[in-house]
């Protein structure tokens, strides 16, 4: 317990006197000391659903019309942010960049402004309904506020890295991109849900989308995050830092990934707790 402690004499300066008074703050012994048993959520009614970029909103009115229906009627039981990824158009931005040899952190940059159109429209196509488009800082606070007067908030899916991106443990193209936003939004809120709106039943053992023969895929129905990071597999339909985030979480013990372009039931569905796509959980 921190406290006020005062130097001999009349004129004594104050100090604060703490434990970590004097650590370097990386002594491995020292930070098993700051672990807690239970962490506090400041948001815990709060469903983060992250609707993907190329998988949803890329398809234009079809796939994303039917999705904001659900969403509308899940409205009025569930309490929701959502996320938005970038899509076709930020892997267009990243093929220019990398080309011109631009680091992993000008990509960032340069990937968010993707997701912030991607918000920008949906917060139109959902502003007679509460659609409010709201951004990475204070409003984040308040999002019980919006909640509960009836909107639904809208933000961003990438992290607000920027120049302060991770360096790739492959490549360039940046690490923490919309996916690791939802995640990491999630955690530190102490969300109730993280929902993932994909167009793939779930996670396979290969993109479907590359593989003609379906014998040759393996669906996982359910799997922790070690024995995901364990099969390295080649591809994911989420991005990968997602599993080490997941082992290392205080709040968020799983997440849920589903088809929401061919079941939009699906999204009200996975709100109330069924599985119904392929569930990624920690250890």
């Amino acid at each position: 317990m921190s406290g006020l402690i005062k130097e001999k004499g009349e004129k004594g300066r104050l100090h604060i006197d703490s434990g970590f008074k004097g650590e370097s703050l990386v002594s491995k012994a020292f930070l098993e000391q700051t672990v807690k048993h239970e962490y506090f959520r400041m948001h815990p009614e709060i469903n983060i659903v992250k609707i993907g970029g190329q998988s949803i909103i890329d398809r234009g009115k079809k796939a994303v019309f039917p999705i904001l229906d659900a969403l509308i009627e899940a409205k009025e039981k569930y309490k929701m942010i959502l996320m938005t990824g970038g899509g076709t158009r930020a892997r267009h931005v990243y093929e220019i960049g990398v080309d011109m040899g631009m680091p992993p952190g000008v990509l960032s940059k340069l990937g968010d402004k993707v997701s912030w159109q991607n918000a920008e429209m949906l917060s139109v196509l959902l502003a007679k309904h509460g659609g409010v488009k709201i951004g990475h800082g204070d409003n984040l606070e308040q999002l019980t506020m919006f909640c509960q007067q009836g909107y639904l908030p809208i933000t961003y899916g990438i992290p607000p890295y920027g120049y302060f991106e991770h360096p790739a443990e492959i490549g360039s193209i940046p690490p923490h991109r919309t996916d690791c936003g939802a995640f990491l939004l999630a955690e530190n809120i102490g969300a109730r849900s993280l929902i993932y709106l994909k167009d793939e039943k779930g996670l396979y053992s290969q993109d479907p989308k590359k593989v003609k023969k379906t014998r040759e895929l393996k669906f996982f129905d359910k799997i922790s995050a070690q024995e995901l990071m364990d099969l390295d597999l080649d591809d994911l339909i989420i991005e990968r830092p997602i599993l080490t985030l997941l082992q290392r979480a205080k709040s968020i013990t799983e997440f849920q990934i589903i088809d929401a372009l061919h079941h939009p039931d699906y999204i009200l569905a996975a709100l109330e707790g069924k599985h119904v796509g392929t569930i990624i959980y920690k250890e």
